[in-house]
């Protein structure tokens, strides 16, 4: 056996001695507690007699063993010497031909294995190289789609020395979305055996209704050569010592291999840090991250809140728990994209935490509501401070972008050492509500529902009377007013004399006051990110812009009017936010990109939306001014249909200078996205991201013939074949048949 291993893996007779005294011997306990387990890990059921997994009667062995070992004392049995060696002796060339294999993987399959390696390293290397996931407590799961199995369905396999047959016993599994398990009966799937690899079918997530051939490849007995085998009717026989496999078609799909790769971010929970500024479930959260980093996710975004960080008085920021976040962020070799969040969170949708502004900026708010952005009626929204204050000593003597100034000063040298070490990547400035650059002219408080205009958010005193000097350097005072016919939160363009087709928003007064109104806008931008790139010098930073995409096919583009953007039919109302970009090296982050909206423009067909035609005229807008773009879902998405309009959008097929997003980020991470068909859909999305190949095809490998103390010398040729062959044609996926194999997805 030890000459076979040798002239199969390849080593000398040195580096076998050397791996030899490299590999740990158990203690007693543990051979002992080994053989009082050999009946249940050792032993399967093969037409109803047992078989060794290792060649050897193992289960008359132990049966001699009980009748040799005599009394048990305090539920111990005690063996003689001799069989302690014997044990010994074994455990010896166990680990001895395991050594070997650790040799030959080192030597001509370059894996990175340590040098004191064990099986448990030996079995995580070939799961991961095969795509799986392997985590570091052990916990492993298929880093693909897979058909699922019943519940109490278990697979072993068995190799004894004198045969090469792999023998499958499995309950079979059921079928989905109308795909047949692939046997006619139970008796039929356990009598199925074959001299080679099964190749199972593909994934039923992979189904589309329609119907079309695909190829099945098994791996032959003899050397890892791959044949096709037409679909036969949706069933599988055993043809030739051949599977034929019924694999359901796929989606007719773009192909993202070989391009660009953009870097995938998660957003990270809103409530992660607690009102006390500490770390919730650190340790749930170290899981999550682990999976994440597990299917090669770049890094993720949080959000530092204001109203957390400087809560309770000017200039006392508590960084605490985004210092062990950051840590732990650290440790995983993740990278960071932090938003500096000034706003408050509660009250839009997807808010599932309240975090207000710092306790301090509240109380001068009850004194002085002019702070807050204010509408026609008077209606104060605490949601951010009002644009009009910025260069007002309102907050304690420092000017809104004072405050903004410090609290970005304090952050840059509290996490000096992260920003050398590169692990924060991109800062994003929070500019308004839902840390976006936009008036809060929606707002849910207030009763606004889509697919409603709003109202303009410019009647607090500071940005009247900013409005009043532009009226009056204009030399018309009397524009210094905001318009009378322009509906409520929930009207529409058409109810109104304003934003009617021939409406007011094209007269005189109007676009004076339209380009006041997004001038301010602009203002605010400008003045906020100079400071921002001056805090933040050499480290990428961002502006957010939000996608309002409703009404967008009516002439006068009202809630995009409201929202401060000056883009009727005849006028690009994003050149200017551009520009102001472009000035300060800030990238943009559109919240768009899914183009999908929960089919908010098909189930609401009045609303005359179109976020496709509004995410190309903003994107292009940018990439004519080679503005990066970075982006990410504005709503939760989990469904296949979303994914590929956001790959679509990040990767144009027909740009002919090949511009694509800089980076992704995913909104956002949560028990739903864990579930096991969510994340694994997840994972596919973050593959074709990074521009790699879909893996359609894999083998189902066993995993027990390490374990094994003699195998057979064909059968393990075959698997270390198909080790090597995979790196070449198809993608090897590891079976394990433990059924307390639990998958942290679910």
């Amino acid at each position: 056996m030890a000459t076979d291993m040798q002239k199969l893996i390849g080593t000398s007779e040195d580096e076998e001695e050397e791996m030899e005294m490299d590999v740990k011997e158990e203690d007693d306990d543990d051979d002992e507690d080994e053989e009082k387990h050999i009946p249940v890990t050792g032993m399967v059921s093969v037409d109803g007699a047992f078989v060794s997994s290792s060649g050897n009667n193992r289960f008359q062995h132990h049966q001699q063993i009980q009748e040799q070992g005599g009394n048990q004392s305090g539920g111990r049995r005690c063996r003689p010497v001799e069989e302690k060696e014997r044990t010994k002796l074994r455990e010896r060339h166990r680990r001895a031909i395991t050594a070997r294999i650790l040799a030959g993987l080192r030597r001509h399959g370059n894996y990175n294995l340590r040098v004191r390696a064990d099986i448990n390293d030996v079995i995580s290397a070939l799961a991961r190289e095969a795509g799986w996931v392997v985590l570091p407590d052990g916990t492993t799961f298929p880093s693909r789609t897979q058909v699922p199995r019943p519940a109490g369905g278990t697979s072993t396999a068995v190799v004894t020395s004198s045969s090469s047959h792999l023998v499958q016993q499995q309950t079979p599994p059921t079928s989905l979305r109308g795909v047949s398990s692939g046997y006619r009966s139970s008796v039929e799937y356990n009598a199925s055996r074959m001299k080679g690899v099964f190749v199972p079918a593909s994934s039923p997530y992979d189904v589309s209704p329609s119907s079309r051939s695909h190829s099945a490849v098994v791996m032959g007995d003899r050397g890892g050569q791959a044949e096709n085998h037409p679909l036969i009717g949706g069933s599988m026989d055993a043809v030739d010592d051949k599977q034929v496999v019924d694999m359901p078609p796929k989606l007719q799909e773009r192909d993202f291999a070989g391009t660009p790769y953009i870097p995938v971010y998660v957003m990270l929970p809103l409530g992660v840090i607690s009102m006390k500024c500490e770390l919730v479930d650190p340790d749930g959260l170290l899981k999550q991250l682990r999976i994440l980093k597990s299917v090669n996710v770049d890094g993720v975004m949080v959000d530092c809140w204001w109203g957390i960080v400087e809560a309770h008085a000017p200039q006392e920021y508590n960084w605490n728990g985004y210092k062990r976040l950051f840590q732990i962020v650290r440790e995983l070799k993740l990278k960071l994209q932090v938003v500096l969040s000034f706003h408050e969170c509660g009250g839009n949708v997807g808010d599932d935490v309240c975090i207000p502004l710092p306790h301090w900026v509240a109380e001068i708010g009850r004194s002085n509501p002019d702070i807050f952005f204010t509408d026609r009626e008077g209606r104060r929204n605490p949601e951010c401070l009002s644009w009009g204050i910025d260069k007002e000593r309102n907050l304690r003597g420092r000017t809104a972008v004072e405050v903004y100034f410090d609290f970005m000063r304090s952050f840059r040298v509290e996490f000096d050492d992260f920003f050398e070490d590169g692990i924060i990547s991109m800062i994003e400035v929070g500019l308004g509500p839902c840390g976006e650059l936009r008036y809060p002219s929606y707002p849910v408080k207030h009763g606004w529902r889509y697919p409603g205009i709003g109202e303009f958010q410019c009647y607090d005193q500071y940005l009247l009377k900013n409005l009043r000097k532009a009226a009056e350097a204009r030399g018309h005072a009397f524009w210094a007013r905001g318009p009378d016919n322009v509906g409520s939160y929930n009207s529409q363009p058409h109810e109104t004399g304003f934003f009617c087709d021939g409406g007011d928003y094209d007269g005189y007064y109007a676009r004076f006051f339209l380009n006041w109104y997004s001038q301010v806008l602009v203002d605010h931008g400008d003045r906020v990110l100079s400071l921002a790139k001056l805090a933040f010098e050499g480290t990428s930073i961002a502006a957010k812009l939000a996608g309002v995409h409703w009404w967008y096919k009516t002439t006068s583009h009202a809630a995009e009017l409201m929202a401060g953007f000056y883009n009727p039919c005849n006028r690009d109302g994003y050149a200017a936010v551009m520009a102001m970009l472009k000035k300060h090296g800030a990238a943009l982050n559109f919240t768009c990109a899914e183009l999908h909206m929960l089919n908010r423009h098909e189930d609401f067909p009045e609303a005359m939306a179109d976020p496709e035609g509004l995410a190309w005229q903003v994107l292009n807008a940018a990439w004519d001014v080679c503005i990066p773009v970075v982006s990410e879902n504005a709503l939760l998405t989990h469904d296949r249909e979303s994914y590929n309009k956001i790959l679509e959008n990040a990767k144009p097929l027909n740009d002919p200078d090949g511009r694509h997003f800089s980076s992704f980020t995913y909104l956002r991470l949560s028990p739903l996205l864990m579930e096991r068909h969510n994340f694994l859909e997840f994972e596919r999305f973050v593959k074709r991201m990074h521009g790699k190949t879909l893996n359609t095809l894999f083998i189902l490998f066993p995993f027990k013939f390490f374990t094994n103390h003699y195998m057979s010398m064909d059968f393990l040729r075959c698997c270390l074949c198909a080790c090597l062959v995979r790196r070449e044609l198809i993608t090897q996926s590891i079976d394990f048949p433990n059924p307390r194999r639990q998958n942290p997805c679910l």
